[in-house]
């Protein structure tokens, strides 16, 4: 049996792989591993999430008229739109449409920052009438007469900006990435033969935009 190992004439497959497809795959299992540490991560604040909601459920209905739902749905619009144009980076790829490749990754990041611009208008709001988590929980007086008979509206507040802010966070992370795919692909790293770091990229930000999907409704529509 001979032990040569076939690289197909593909100058991306490393050494320690028979060829592209194994690379590849085992590629791919390896970012579904890590996607699925995040799940766990996220897991535990949608735990906390639903043990304070058994706890105070008609806090959760008061606290909840503090968000703007309308905002919540314009970003989750944005996030939905960047993941069609994250999946049709990897299609133009896939046909070696560099330049298309380029600007869809280009087109997700602007999205991506999108998202980021109305999340920080939300949160000076937030801020700037004293709707903070935990022990910095001061409202304004229209607020506080509106929470007047809610029991502990800070622990929703905290919740709010814990999730909203550590998804913001991976947000920030995804951005680089794909940004730095698109500098990449500019220069001719990837094309149909290699595309795997823009494929887990691409994986990635869909966990991200899936996470907001059960996020938005969570905080914003239970009302």
């Amino acid at each position: 049996m001979s032990n040569t190992i076939d690289h197909e004439g593909n100058p991306y497959v490393a050494h320690h792989f028979v060829d592209m497809d194994q690379q590849h795959e085992s590629a791919k299992l390896g970012v579904w591993l890590f996607l699925f540490t995040e799940i766990l991560l996220f897991s535990g604040l949608f735990c906390a999430y639903a043990v304070f909601h058994s706890l105070y459920p008609e806090m959760f209905l008061e606290a909840n008229k503090l968000l703007s739902w309308k905002m919540g749905a314009f970003n989750t619009f944005i996030l939905i739109t960047s993941s069609m144009t994250m999946a049709l980076a990897i299609r133009e790829i896939q046909l070696d449409r560099k330049k298309n490749c380029v600007w869809l990754l280009v087109l997700t990041v602007i999205l991506a920052g999108g998202f980021l611009v109305v999340k920080y208008f939300e949160y000076t709001s937030k801020i700037s009438h004293g709707l903070l988590p935990g022990k910095f929980f001061n409202p304004a007086p229209e607020y506080a007469e509106l929470l007047k008979d809610t029991e502990n509206p800070q622990v929703f507040m905290s919740i709010y900006f814990f999730s909203t802010g550590l998804h913001g966070i991976h947000v920030v992370l995804g951005m680089v990435w794909l940004g730095w795919m698109a500098i990449r692909t500019a220069n001719d790293a990837f094309s149909s033969k290699y595309y795997a770091p823009i494929e887990m990229g691409g994986l990635y930000w869909h966990v991200v935009d899936l996470i907001w999907i059960f996020l938005f409704p969570l905080l914003y529509l239970i009302g």
